[in-house]
């Protein structure tokens, strides 16, 4: 029997899992991506606090398929997707397939607010933490020679967003400026150096249980991190951001991570699109009305009794769909019934700092020292070569024993390169 072609567009947790494992006998496998490299989402936070370099939570995908011959990468955006022809439309030429498989993920929401969308840094790529480790820095460099008022808002830095992103980056920030900034600037006074977390909600980390949600925002206390509940941003002009009471805060640096809107592809029916701007699917992740386009990872939105609002986008669930989508081609190879998709919760987990952190486990909660060393230990495994285990380990042990690390450096594009990648499109001009 000649082998079908599956085409996977994204390389997050959810396009990489699902390609490393489907079965080279029975398919080809087409990966689109705008990036040649899968990005650690989870601890972007690091490096944008200069905790770990890019390179040890980034993995070129050619290096992670070099011995299988049945994948085929693509760095290129997608342009369009056709479910008539069959084909998906991108900058690279056109490609036809017998399966498509949506995981595009989600990008930053900011709720349609154009203001806070051009001045605000977000999150959600290798790029955008290294711009945000650069933009800290440089300010700390001008802060030296600032005028007090120009200096005040150097010295401010608002993260806004108290879920996970939010509690362990503000965490970072300020254990870099407990133990490290004073070292880099003996000269300057650190006593002036705010940091805020703005949550809208009524508590950090919302979706975890009350002690966790307790326990992480005492912890950003006990460190500095001044945390404002029920506050909404309202705008932003890239030096004063406006609150829903009508106070302000004067910051040079705003980091958004306060909601995810979903990636669709254009071709997607609007019809199909649910809360979160995430793609409706049947219990066997197919997009609803499709019997060959699936749709896994945190932009797939399928109801079931148990989730009734649809599955949490976690790096969990985009990786055991991928992995139950693997038994689905085997079993259409096969010619055989499909299998739903069932989801059993492994808990969730946050760090906030150093020995502080909180786990949520089905049947126990528990916080501090234990479920540091558990959320370390875990993140570990799930980076995908040894060698870059290894990297991060040493680093993060250099960090425990000296409270330090060596990894701060300021590193612009030039014009020649940021002209270069608003030609090949990865990029809007003027971003």
């Amino acid at each position: 029997m000649q082998k079908k072609h599956i085409i996977i567009l994204g390389a997050g947790f959810a396009g990489l899992q699902l390609a490393r494992r489907i079965n080279g006998r029975y398919y080809d496998v087409t990966l689109i991506d705008q990036y040649n490299f899968h990005q650690f989402q989870p601890l972007f936070y690091q490096v944008a606090t200069g905790r770990l370099e890019p390179s040890s939570i980034s993995f070129p995908l050619r290096k992670v398929f070099q011995r299988k011959q049945h994948i085929h990468v693509r760095t290129t955006p997608v342009l369009n997707i056709d479910t008539v022809s069959k084909t998906v439309l991108t900058g690279a030429g056109n490609f036809g397939y017998d399966y498509l498989v949506i995981a595009t993920g989600c990008t930053t929401n900011y709720f349609g607010n154009k203001q806070i969308e051009q001045f605000a840094f977000p999150m959600k790529s290798t790029s955008e933490a290294i711009a945000i480790r650069n933009q800290i820095l440089l300010n700390f460099e001008k802060a030296l020679s600032a005028t007090p008022e120009e200096k005040r808002s150097l010295m401010n830095i608002v993260v806004v967003g108290g879920g996970p992103t939010g509690v362990e980056l503000s965490g970072s920030l300020a254990e870099l400026k407990r133990h490290i900034l004073p070292r880099d600037y003996p000269d300057m006074d650190f006593s002036g150096l705010h940091i805020y977390l703005l949550e809208a909600g009524p508590a950090t980390l919302g979706p975890m249980s009350p002690v966790s949600q307790q326990r992480s925002k005492a912890y950003l206390e006990s460190m500095g991190v001044q945390v404002r509940l029920n506050t909404q941003v309202k705008d932003y002009d890239g030096n004063t951001i406006a609150l829903g009471d009508g106070s302000t805060i004067a910051a040079r640096t705003l980091i958004w991570a306060a909601g995810v809107t979903g990636n669709v592809p254009v071709g997607v029916p609007d019809a199909l699109l649910a809360r979160g701007n995430r793609i409706r699917t049947d219990v066997f992740n197919r997009m609803e009305g499709y019997e060959d386009v699936f749709v896994i990872g945190d932009i797939a939105y399928m109801e079931t009794p148990e989730f009734p609002r649809g599955h949490p986008q976690l790096a969990n669930v985009a990786i055991a769909q991928a992995r139950n989508l693997v038994q689905h081609f085997n079993r259409l190879y096969a010619q055989k019934a499909l299998q739903p998709f069932v989801y059993k919760s492994p808990g969730t987990m946050a760090t906030v700092g150093k020995r502080k952190a909180v786990v949520d486990l089905p049947h126990i909660s528990f916080q501090g020292r234990l479920a540091w060393f558990v959320w370390m230990f875990l993140h570990l495994m799930l980076i995908l070569s040894v060698k870059n285990k290894l990297i991060i380990f040493i680093n993060w042990a250099i960090s425990y024993f000296t409270n330090d690390t060596t990894l701060r450096l300021i590193l612009l594009p030039t014009r020649r390169q940021i002209k270069m990648i608003e030609e090949e499109g990865l990029v809007k001009k003027g971003q």
